[in-house]
């Protein structure tokens, strides 16, 4: 079982994120591919590095790093944000059936995670299934948009997720 990320190396993968400029990721990969040559089997070290990549627009290589990083025994926040995205990786390689079962394990996992009910959501509409994304959505809102102007509609609000979420099992 891997160790947990040292603190001065967690850290230091925090620092280089927060440098990072998104249009113009060479520099973030290449800071975070250097800390990998010192730290080859570090799970969050792979899994930052895959960030970067697929930040950059190379999601085939991101894809692998997240792999690598969720067999190097990734856990906690971090196989969370892996699991998400690498999810929406698949999702824009054009694997959408291996985005939604990955992105489903992710949420048997973390049943709480907003983040990850919006890009199943996502991942299930690119899949053509519109009904269920919506409904993940409707689900989504009820749950966390408290106005007094929603709390009215709540019920209409699950009971149509609900009604959209069985059309798509029909399907």
């Amino acid at each position: 079982m891997p160790q947990p990320t040292p603190p001065e190396l967690h850290a230091r993968l925090a620092e280089i994120f927060a440098a990072r400029d998104r249009a113009h990721m060479q520099p973030t990969i290449d800071a975070f591919l250097a800390v990998l040559v010192e730290h080859p089997d570090e799970p969050e070290v792979l899994y930052e590095v895959g960030g970067a990549y697929d930040t950059a627009g190379e999601e085939q290589t991101a894809a692998g790093y997240y792999e690598q990083a969720m067999a190097a025994g990734l856990d906690g926040d971090a196989l969370r944000r892996c699991l998400l995205q690498y999810g929406s990786t698949l999702r824009n390689l054009g694997r959408l059936d291996e985005s939604l079962a990955v992105l489903e394990r992710a949420r048997d996992a973390f049943p709480e995670s907003d983040s990850l009910k919006v890009w199943h959501a996502t991942s299930l509409h690119a899949a053509g299934r519109h009904d269920a994304a919506f409904a993940i959505m409707l689900e989504l809102v009820a749950d966390r948009v408290r106005t007094d102007e929603l709390l009215r509609y709540e019920a209409s609000l699950r009971g149509n997720a609900a009604y959209l979420a069985e059309r798509d099992e029909r399907h």
